[in-house]
């Protein structure tokens, strides 16, 4: 059985997962050495347009110090075509029974997404217990996390979908949060201009910001029941 402490024993040295989406595979190469370089080697590239695939493909033979992996894979076929392009990791919206057996045949770490405690009791009593929760922010949040921490205490998340630079110290906090992801670094218009120093910057700052959640943990976070 296929579990995946290989993706979040990472987390530590890159507290967020860049989500990246690529319209132009050309561009996949320099966006992630200036993620690299900015400190954020964990990067996610969504499977939603033709050029994710190519981009993988890029990246994985190109910036051997990104860990670079796939996100918004929803099928057994999405899973093994990610893998093929390169892919180290798999990240999964939900989570159904034929996709959890695809994501372990795919031999990388995955993590599957969940949005409600009876979700996540289903993957534990699976043997999966590192997951994504998502969409994070319309899910309920640091409240909701922090309040599944008490009765599921093996389960640890990575909160995507609507985390911004100011709410990510928040999630970095509760002790079952071991990364978030984001794309508030990837602001569409530097993208466009494809001023990748401006993305390696704000990469920089994110990278920085387990030191700004712990500091916020310590400022009295409470703990879920």
């Amino acid at each position: 059985m296929l579990s995946t402490p290989g993706l979040f024993a990472l987390a530590p040295h890159a507290p967020v997962v860049p989500v990246v989406v690529i319209e132009d595979a050309a561009d996949a190469v320099p966006l992630a050495r200036a993620l690299v370089a900015g400190g954020l080697p964990l990067i996610e590239v969504t499977l939603r347009t033709p050029a994710a695939l190519d981009a993988v493909r890029a990246v994985a033979a190109e910036v051997p110090e990104a860990v670079v992996g796939a996100g918004t894979v929803v099928s057994a076929a999405g899973a093994a075509g990610a893998v093929r392009a390169g892919a180290r990791f798999l990240v999964s919206p939900g989570c159904s029974g034929r996709l959890l057996g695809a994501l372990r045949e795919s031999g990388v770490p995955f993590l599957p997404g969940v949005s409600t405690a009876s979700e996540v009791l289903a993957l534990v009593e699976e043997g999966v217990t590192e997951l994504k929760f998502f969409p994070a922010e319309a899910a309920g949040g640091v409240p909701y996390l922090r309040s599944l921490a008490g009765p599921l205490p093996q389960a640890r998340f990575c909160p995507t979908g609507g985390v911004s630079a100011a709410s990510a110290p928040a999630y970095l906090a509760l002790p079952n949060v071991a990364c978030v992801g984001g794309t508030w670094m990837l602001p569409p218009d530097a993208l466009a201009a494809r001023d990748w120093g401006r993305v390696e910057a704000l990469a920089r700052k994110a990278a920085g910001l387990r030191t700004a959640g712990t500091a916020a943990g310590a400022g009295g976070a409470t703990p879920g029941a």
